[in-house]
């Protein structure tokens, strides 16, 4: 076993704070504690373990004589950075203000841009589809007019070919009573009588044959006149129907361009008000959080204070600790 010896007991003055309480400003106390311990008892002995307990205990009380006043020194650190701290805050808090004001001409003149550009994208979009229905209108009364012209050149050919068939029928008629005439000079040498006979049965043939050919005449001009309404009828029928399709269509277009513009403008709403939802919660956690290191803040800086620590050097503390330039030491918040 190594020579017994016992750790002398450490008393740190609070002048000797800056100096022992910076980068490696204990290791003598370490290495004084290493060399105080720096023996092997044998545990097999009810006093080599006896003595093995005591030096674990005087290792505790000489942490405990250091981290006491470390301590103490780390509160009144903390106070005297407090007043940094609140001037720190306060001009990053007139900045951010002066920087919003500055802006807000430019933040004004971007959001009018936004709206002109919206309000013309509109307007572009309503004339397209204004266009777009003259030109289906102008479409729909051109097919009507040619459908038009259409039925009144049927009605005039259905004229034509009745005038015709009169035509036709009388000139048969003549040819036929010359025919009749013809024979019956030839027949009144040999049968007078007959001629006679035959001259009326030919005359009732005649006349049943004009009326017959009258009839077909009559029935065929209605036919035809018939015929031709029912075209014309068609004709406008199916042009009244694309014009009501080209109406609809032309309407349903513009209730379609009407809900997407709406629906545009309900998303550009949606995703402004998002935003402004956005910059409020992030507004109010970054409030939440300076108020919540300002609290931690103030809390050490009277520690500090509270500990002896002068307000200002306390200030200056908390200032360097909550900037990262103390070793080893932060404030947990």
């Amino acid at each position: 076993m190594s020579e017994v010896t016992d750790l002398t007991v450490i008393d740190i003055k609070p002048e000797q704070a800056p100096v022992l309480f910076s980068p490696n400003g204990l290791d003598a106390f370490l290495e004084q504690i290493k060399q105080a311990v720096n023996e092997v008892p044998d545990l097999s002995t009810d006093k080599g373990r006896k003595r093995i307990a005591s030096l674990a205990a005087q290792i505790s009380r000489s942490k405990t004589a250091i981290e006491k006043p470390g301590r103490e020194y780390l509160k009144r650190l903390k106070a005297a950075v407090k007043p940094a701290e609140q001037e720190i805050k306060r001009f990053v808090d007139e900045c951010d203000t002066l920087r919003d004001a500055t802006r807000q001409p430019l933040t004004e003149w971007e959001a009018e841009q936004e709206r002109i550009a919206a309000e013309k994208a509109a307007e572009e979009e309503r004339l397209r589809i204004e266009a777009e229905e003259k030109a289906a209108l102008e479409a729909l009364k051109k097919q009507f007019d040619a459908d038009h012209e259409i039925a009144l050149l049927l009605n005039e050919k259905f004229d034509r070919d009745v005038a015709e068939a009169k035509a036709e029928a009388e000139r048969q008629r003549i040819a036929h009573e010359e025919e009749l005439k013809r024979q019956a000079a030839e027949q009144a040498k040999r049968e007078a009588d007959e001629a006679a006979k035959r001259e009326i049965e030919a005359a009732a043939a005649r006349e049943r044959e004009a009326l017959l050919a009258k009839e077909l005449a009559e029935r065929e001009r209605i036919e035809s006149e018939q015929r031709a309404e029912r075209e014309k009828q068609e004709a406008l029928a199916k042009a009244e129907r694309e014009r009501i399709a080209a109406e609809e269509k032309a309407k349903r277009e513009k209730e379609e361009a009407i809900q997407r513009e709406r629906a545009a403008a309900e998303a550009r709403e949606q995703a402004r008000l998002a935003e402004e939802k956005r910059i409020k919660d992030e507004e109010a956690r970054r409030a939440a959080d300076k108020e919540h290191r300002k609290t931690i803040n103030n809390k050490a800086l009277q520690d500090l204070i509270a500990a002896g620590v002068p307000e200002e050097c306390a200030k200056l503390c908390i200032t360097e600790i909550a900037k990262g330039n103390i070793t080893a030491i932060s404030i947990n918040y």
